[in-house]
């Protein structure tokens, strides 16, 4: 047998493999001194985790504060009131919603569509449009927001959950897919008015609907429509009486997804002539025992194909390797990254710089988040020539697994806020326990912002970041966007029940960037699955076109890079065909929209 050379797979061995150990070593022997001491804090006592985790504990130093959010909702326009209804411990009032960020009149600013959850589902969904009602805010600038819902054809309530943006009629703005618990709609943008195609198109499913991932699945140019579904929920009167014990808290029957078994998912083939036909179950990805909140897709292996990562909440994530003729093949249990675990939102980014993506799920209380690093390398090879696809779970050694151990993750993602050229994390917490002297309210919980620090890993600003972080909320969606172009990453969430935040980043201390928008003949005109990399000095970033997947909610497909001091920037896109195309010197502080060049055309640089 040849012998092999030092790869990615032994570096990151040996890098976590020596403080892995150490570490469990470390909480062995502080778990063994608590107990024999008494220490109240002990683990196992009262519920406390404290004494067992506090040996992993991060501490945060003024130095590390280079990022500064803050809530600017009230200025903003943006008025909207989450599910005005009074919650009545029923699984589907609980799980949403949603936020899409999208350049729906392409006038160059983001615009954004909150989605809401109309009326409880023990009464009538309303008729009319207006309260409940989902609603779409067109950006007028100066960090200014415009109420258009009626105007844009959108006022129709529904108990929505999930939003995504899509130019799937190739006609080159961008269309609304909306999931619901009822009927899922889809919405054709017609010169900034929508129509209702539900039905003509074949995608009103009836049932759960939560995360939408729009992505090529066969390659062949357009845009197909994964639409994951979770449970199976019928309501029965007598079931709310049953109840069980969870972390000291009383859990009606109702609110447990385990009462519930799961929906299978639906993969739309857009047919190119406004309709789609169902393949998932042919294409290997229906994933009907997974309890489905969110789809991301992205190229786990750098082969040119788009494969897919489900989110699955008690039961496993669904993993699924593109095979390039339009099915997949499931490698879960091979990948390492088919948790059983309760997860809801994902965060797709090349975190670690090498030149692959990673993934960062978030899970329920007691769970902890995951930090899955990406091990697939081209010059690694199994005993029969195959190239191994697998990921690791850094999360404690990056400082993300025990701080969440007290939370309940939904959405998230990875964002420069500082503009350093590494990414940071953001995570939207809240509880799905009631509150136990009021049980129409469910407990509310802090929002992280992780800011990364070469060669640490990640640590929790909390509320130096902002006072907005310094108030608990009862988070579920969120997304992030450059919604005032002042070339630093602001996000939006949404609270169960009540009013959105608008956080937007004032950081003083950050660095140059760079925001990446691309274009190109149909029938995918937004290029989703387009990798873009930029190097500037010796180091390179990567980002994918479409590819992140924020708790039932969609970032700006604008592609954003920190630069720090750097000055100019190359930039290379591969595009979703395959060509690559260069451009050299962009200078910082730039927007620049790429369009594809043609066969024959000169590359564009600057």
């Amino acid at each position: 047998m040849p012998k092999r050379g030092i790869n990615k797979r032994h570096v990151l061995m040996l890098r976590w493999g020596v403080p892995t150990v150490l570490l469990t070593i470390g909480a062995a022997i502080a778990v063994v001194f608590l107990t024999q001491r008494g220490d109240p804090m002990a683990p196992g006592e009262d519920g406390s985790i404290d004494g067992l985790t506090s040996v992993l504990a991060r501490e945060t130093t003024d130095d590390m504060v280079t990022i500064s959010l803050q809530d600017q909702t009230d200025e903003s326009g943006i008025v909207f009131k989450h599910f005005p209804d009074t919650r009545r411990s029923v699984l589907p009032e609980d799980m949403g919603s949603g936020v899409a960020w999208g350049d729906y009149d392409d006038d160059g600013d983001q615009d954004l569509f909150i989605v809401n959850f109309a009326a409880s589902i023990l009464e009538p969904l309303p008729k009319e449009a207006g309260a409940g009602s989902s609603r779409l805010y067109r950006n007028e600038g100066g960090g200014q927001f415009q109420d258009v819902t009626e105007m844009a054809g959108l006022g129709q309530p529904v108990r929505g959950n999930g939003a995504a943006w899509s130019d799937y009629d190739a006609d080159g703005d961008l269309d609304l897919y909306v999931t619901a618990w009822g009927k899922n709609r889809l919405y054709r943008n017609d010169d900034g008015v929508f129509t209702d195609v539900t039905e003509e198109a074949g995608v009103g499913d009836d049932g759960f609907g939560t995360g939408i991932a729009w992505f090529d699945a066969d390659s062949d140019g357009w845009i197909d429509l994964y639409v994951c579904n979770y449970v199976d929920f019928k309501y029965h009167e007598d079931d709310l009486a049953r109840r069980e014990k969870q972390y000291g808290a009383e859990v009606p029957f109702t609110l447990n997804p385990s009462s519930y078994k799961p929906q299978p998912n639906r993969l739309y083939h857009n047919n190119g002539d406004g309709t789609f036909t169902d393949v998932a179950e042919a294409s290997g990805v229906d994933d009907p025992t997974g309890r489905s909140l969110g789809a991301a897709p992205f190229d786990f292996d750098l082969d040119g194909d788009v494969d897919l990562y489900v989110a699955n909440d008690v039961s496993a994530n669904g993993v699924f390797l593109n095979r390039g003729d339009g099915t997949f093949e499931d490698i879960g249990a091979s990948s390492l990254a088919a948790d059983y675990r309760g997860a809801m939102g994902m965060a797709v980014g090349d975190m670690d710089r090498d030149d692959d993506f990673d993934l960062f799920v978030t899970h329920w209380i007691a769970q902890e988040n995951a930090a899955f690093e990406n091990m697939h390398s081209a010059d690694w090879k199994d005993d029969q020539g195959n190239r191994r696809m697998f990921f690791m779970d850094s999360a404690e050694m990056l400082g993300l697994g025990q701080v969440s151990l007290k939370t309940v993750g939904w959405s998230t993602g990875f964002a420069d806020f500082d503009n350093d050229g590494l990414d940071d994390l953001w995570v939207v917490n809240g509880h799905t326990l009631e509150e136990e002297q009021d049980a129409t309210r469910l407990r509310s919980q802090h929002m992280q912002l992780f800011r990364q620090v070469p060669g640490e890993g990640f640590f929790d600003l909390g509320e130096a970041a902002g006072e907005s972080l310094a108030t608990p909320l009862v988070g579920r969606g969120g997304a992030s966007a450059d919604f005032d172009r002042d070339g630093l990453v602001d996000l939006l969430v949404v609270e169960q029940g009540g009013a959105p935040r608008l956080l937007h980043n004032v950081s003083e201390l950050a660095g140059n960037h760079l925001t990446v928008q691309l274009r190109q003949t149909p029938p995918n005109t937004r290029a989703l699955g387009a990798i873009v990399r930029v190097r500037s000095g010796d180091i390179t970033q990567m980002r994918q076109i479409g590819g992140q997947a924020a708790y039932l909610s969609q970032d700006m497909l604008d592609v954003h890079f920190g630069l720090g001091d750097f000055e100019v920037a190359d930039l290379e896109v591969t595009w979703p065909d395959g060509m690559v195309s260069e451009h050299r010197q962009i200078p910082a502080g730039s927007s620049v929209r790429i369009v594809r060049p043609e066969a024959g055309d000169p590359v564009v640089t600057w």
